[in-house]
C-alpha cells in the first residue's frame, strides 16, 4: 500500500538504483521548475554524500565495508558473509596498526640519525656551537 509518506523514500530508492546521473537530473529539473527544489535537492545529496560517492545506489563511498542490513534470505549464508565482513575489517584494523608503527619507526630512526649526526658536529667542533667564537 503506497501511503503519501512514503513516497519520498520510494522515490529516493528509485533515483539510488538509477545512480548518481539521475540525482543529478532530478536536481537540475528542480532547479528548472522550482528553483528551491533543486536546491534542497543539492543540499540533501551533499549532506547524504550521494554527490560523491562513486558507487550507484550508495549513499557513502565506505559503506561497502560496514555491515549491510540486508538478508539474503539464507541464514547460513549471511552468518557466512558477516563473519567475513567482520574477519576483512579487523585485517584492514591489524594492517593500519602495522603501517602506524612502521611509521612510528621510520621517524624514530631519522630522528636518533638527526641526534647522532648533531653529537657528533658538536664532538668534531670541540662542543662549540655553530656561531661560537674560539675565545
Amino acid at each position: 500500500m503506497n501511503t503519501v509518506a512514503t513516497w519520498p523514500a520510494q522515490a529516493e530508492a528509485w533515483l539510488d538504483d538509477r545512480g548518481k546521473f539521475a540525482w543529478i537530473a532530478a536536481m537540475v529539473l528542480g532547479f528548472i521548475l522550482f528553483w528551491p527544489v533543486g536546491l534542497g535537492l543539492l543540499a540533501y545529496m551533499i549532506w547524504s554524500h550521494r554527490l560523491f560517492a562513486r558507487t550507484p545506489g550508495r549513499s557513502c563511498a565506505g559503506r561497502a565495508m560496514r555491515h549491510d542490513p540486508r538478508s539474503t534470505g539464507n541464514a547460513a549464508f549471511d552468518a557466512y558473509k558477516a563473519d567475513t565482513l567482520r574477519r576483512l575489517e579487523d585485517e584492514q584494523k591489524s594492517f593500519e596498526d602495522f603501517l602506524r608503527r612502521l611509521r612510528e619507526a621510520k621517524d624514530k630512526a631519522e630522528f636518533d640519525q638527526f641526534m647522532d649526526e648533531r653529537a657528533r658536529a658538536a664532538h668534531d667542533t670541540g662542543g662549540r656551537g655553530e656561531g661560537d667564537t674560539p675565545a
